[in-house]
C-alpha cells in the first residue's frame, strides 16, 4: 500500500470515526449532565470537540493500524466521568447514560444511511468519496452499538444490564468490570488466534457482533429505500 492509498483509507475513515465516537461520548455527558450529575459538563465532555474525547493511542493510532492491516476496528476514547450517586435515580438514570451513546450511533447510521441519497447530485469522484464515507459511517455506526451493547462492564451494555438486573446478580456482574477489558482482548484476538491454530472456528465476536450488524445493515438500508 502506498502513500496515497494510506492518505484516501485515512480520508474516508477519519470523519466517520471522530464523528461517531465524538457523538457517542458526548451523548454520555448530557444524558448524564440532563439527569442530575454535571461531572462530564464541568470537564468539558459535553461538546462536539473531538479533542476532547479522543485518546491518541485508543482512538487514532490503534484503530488505524488496525484498519490498514485489515484487522478487526478495536479502540477507545476517553471515558466520560459520571457519579451514579448524583443521578436523581441512580439505577434507572445508569441505564439513561449508558444507552445514550449507542443510541446516538444508531441515529448516526440513520443519518448516513439516508445521505447516501444525496451522493448523486454530486460529481463522481466527489460523491464515490462521500459515498464511501458515509458507507464506513453506517457500519462503523452500527458497531460501535453493537458492541457497546454487549452485557459486559465496562461496555455500555454492561451498565445497562447492571442497572436492570435483580441487585445481588448485578453486583456479581459489577464486579467483572476490573477485568472488563482483558475479557474483551480474550475475545476478540486470543480465542480466534488459538481457535486458528486447532482448526476450529472460535470468533465469538463475529457471531456476538458481526451477524447482528449484517442484519441491522439490511434492514437500515431496506427501511430508507436502498435494497
Amino acid at each position: 500500500m502506498d502513500i496515497n492509498e494510506i492518505l484516501y483509507l485515512a480520508s474516508i475513515w477519519v470523519l466517520p470515526v471522530l464523528l461517531a465516537i465524538t457523538m457517542h461520548e458526548a451523548a454520555h455527558g448530557w444524558a448524564a449532565w440532563k439527569l442530575g450529575d454535571d461531572t462530564a459538563k464541568l470537564q468539558g465532555r459535553v461538546t462536539f470537540n473531538p479533542l476532547s474525547h479522543i485518546d491518541m493511542f485508543g482512538t487514532i493510532i490503534l484503530p488505524g493500524l488496525l484498519i490498514t492491516l485489515g484487522g478487526v476496528l478495536f479502540g477507545w476514547a476517553k471515558p466520560v466521568p459520571v457519579n451514579f450517586s448524583r443521578l436523581g435515580h441512580p439505577r434507572r438514570d445508569m441505564v439513561l447514560v449508558a444507552a445514550a451513546g449507542p443510541a446516538i450511533n444508531i441515529g448516526l447510521a440513520v443519518v448516513s444511511a439516508i445521505g447516501l441519497h444525496f451522493v448523486q447530485f454530486l460529481s463522481p469522484d466527489a460523491g464515490e468519496w462521500a459515498a464511501r464515507n458515509l458507507i464506513n459511517s453506517i457500519n462503523l455506526n452500527l458497531l460501535l452499538a453493537i458492541f457497546n451493547m454487549l452485557p459486559l462492564p465496562p461496555l455500555d451494555g454492561g451498565r445497562v444490564a447492571v442497572g436492570i438486573l435483580p441487585y445481588k446478580l448485578a453486583v456479581q456482574l459489577a464486579k467483572l468490570e476490573r477485568y472488563g477489558l482483558f475479557i474483551l482482548i480474550g475475545l476478540i484476538f486470543i480465542l480466534p488466534m488459538a481457535g486458528r491454530e486447532l482448526g476450529i472456528d472460535l470468533n465469538i465476536f463475529r457471531w456476538l457482533v458481526g451477524v447482528p450488524l449484517e442484519f441491522l445493515r439490511g434492514v437500515l438500508l431496506n427501511a430508507v429505500g436502498l435494497i
